[in-house]
């Protein structure tokens, strides 16, 4: 059938049809149908959506994604047919039904995925039937193998590349800003390509994102890598492992983080950057993401198996979840307590301590340090600067200000202090709930916002002294988020809640 083109400014990978051409063509709501552009030759699959009233018969509404490859005009003429469905679907199909997918048909499906050919609805399936009935070893491969296989990927004729990666879960976790200037600082090459927080209140790449901009091609991040042998940006921008990022999308609303598709996440994209030597930091606590040592050990064995079947040398390090990095949560706090570091201080001691361990280990496997030297190396080049320095170049080099210093980051000016209610020690403090609190204030979009802790778990604190300050960029963010703490009752002393002032707008 022949309709007319009208272009509509959306975002997605769809058309809009007339009911009555939908009808003539066979086709409902969902359902695909290939488009021509007859002048080039050129032809797209697009999921329908259908009106009666928006488009009249015989028009075509043409969304962004659909025509970024057609190329069409307002007033064109396309040829419009419904399309056959993509052979993947029956493969999604098998793995509900509980089976074990092949190479070829896992390389098939991620195709799809990062051409866009499944609908929302159909790549939630797989991702649902890939946490019900989990991707065995070899799946795992398969996945990870045709993650790098349908993105760029970068390639380094002088070796060991290195990387790292925290499984998440832990707020203010912001090492990456320490470690990646450490190994870069001794000589080594450390591409960091790093996600945005998905339900955190910071991702690395929001952190950086701070000091400098984040958004390079795959090209850009070796060219950088080569000059300065590090960098820290938003892998999203980079097409590396693509297929990635559509899947977390899909996970978001059911917070689902199926370990076969975290491991396949974490490791295409270390095999995309060409890492021979990668550290994968995975916090154990009862708030973490892995609550046991004895998980934690199971896990670090599976990154190291699916390492070897890349020929990647991984080591993990189970560390300390229980509580967040340092004292800051948030873009900006984090920021300006990894500067602080950087600079020359050494406390926060969780931040400091955390830092040099992951980097030591990356020294070890390299060679750099002797082992059980490395931690030791790592805090020498700390210490004399060499880390600060080698930091100031890739803010240089991704655009920023090599200048900029810790007192130069803002908090947010809105701020609420939580006293304690009695003397007693600090026993617990909620993860989860600090994210959300966190999250409540603005943070990552309003990097100004966040928490920064006052006391930690284990200090002991008087009646009336500061816990943690809760810092906004607008008042009606602070407020909202004096409330959520409220519900969420993130820290514990001695057993006494902080939440319990009743109609109160503030804890005493």
């Amino acid at each position: 059938m022949k309709l007319t083109v009208k272009l509509i400014d959306i975002g997605t990978h769809e058309v809009l049809l007339n009911l009555g051409d939908a009808k003539n063509i066979g086709v409902l709501t969902s359902d695909r149908v290939q488009v021509l552009n007859e002048h080039t030759g050129i032809s797209v699959a697009a999921f329908v959506d259908t009106t009666n009233t928006l488009i009249p018969k015989g028009t075509i509404g043409i969304y962004q994604l659909t025509n970024r490859r057609l190329g069409l005009s307002d007033g064109d003429t396309v040829e419009v047919r419904m399309a056959d469905r993509p052979a993947s679907l029956q493969f999604i199909k098998k793995k509900m039904d509980g089976e074990r997918l092949n190479k070829e048909e896992t390389l098939e499906i991620v195709r799809d995925v990062v051409n866009d050919t499944l609908a929302p609805a159909e790549l939630t399936a797989y991702i649902t039937a890939s946490y019900i009935n989990a991707l065995d070893m070899d799946e795992v491969e398969h996945l990870t193998r045709a993650m790098v296989e349908t993105g760029n990927h970068l390639t380094f004729h002088s070796h060991p590349i290195v990387d790292k990666h925290s499984i998440g879960g832990v707020p203010g976790n912001k090492i990456s800003l320490l470690v990646v200037p450490i190994i870069a600082a001794s000589g080594l090459k450390i591409p960091k390509t790093s996600s945005r927080a998905i339900t955190g209140a910071g991702g690395t790449a929001d952190l950086m994102e701070v000091l400098a901009g984040v958004e390079f091609s795959a090209e850009e991040v070796q060219q950088m890598t080569l000059k300065v042998g590090g960098c820290i940006v938003w892998g999203g921008a980079t097409n590396i492992a693509p297929a990635d990022d559509k899947i977390i999308i899909q996970e978001y609303p059911f917070r689902i983080d199926a370990r076969g598709q975290m491991l396949a996440s974490v490791m295409a994209k270390k095999f995309a950057v060409g890492a021979d030597l990668v550290v994968i930091d995975i916090p154990v606590g009862t708030h973490a993401k892995v609550a046991t040592v004895l998980e934690g050990r199971k896990l670090a064995r599976d990154f190291i198996e699916l390492g070897d079947r890349l020929g990647i040398q991984v080591e993990a390090a189970l560390t300390y979840g229980d509580s967040p990095v340092g004292r800051a949560i948030g873009p900006n706090l984090e920021v300006r307590e990894a500067l602080q570091i950087l600079e020359g201080a050494e406390v926060p001691g969780s931040l400091f301590q955390k830092s040099v361990a992951i980097a030591g280990i990356a020294l070890e496997m390299s060679g750099k340090a002797a082992k059980g030297a490395g931690s030791t190396m790592a805090s020498d080049i700390l210490k004399k600067g060499d880390a600060l320095s080698k930091f100031r170049q890739i803010i240089e080099i991704q655009g920023g200000d090599p200048g900029v210093r810790s007192d130069d980051i803002p908090s947010g000016e809105f701020m609420f202090v939580v006293n304690a209610p009695a003397t007693g020690y600090v026993i617990e403090l909620n993860n989860k709930s600090l994210i959300s609190l966190a999250r409540s204030a603005g943070a990552p979009h309003d990097r100004g916002a966040g928490i920064l802790l006052h006391a930690k778990k284990g200090a002991r604190v008087k009646a009336g002294e500061p816990i943690f300050t809760i810092f906004a960029e607008r008042s009606w963010r602070l407020q909202r988020a004096i409330e959520e703490g409220r519900r969420l009752m993130p820290v514990v002393v001695e057993g006494m809640l902080l939440d319990r002032v009743p109609h109160e707008s503030r804890w005493e």
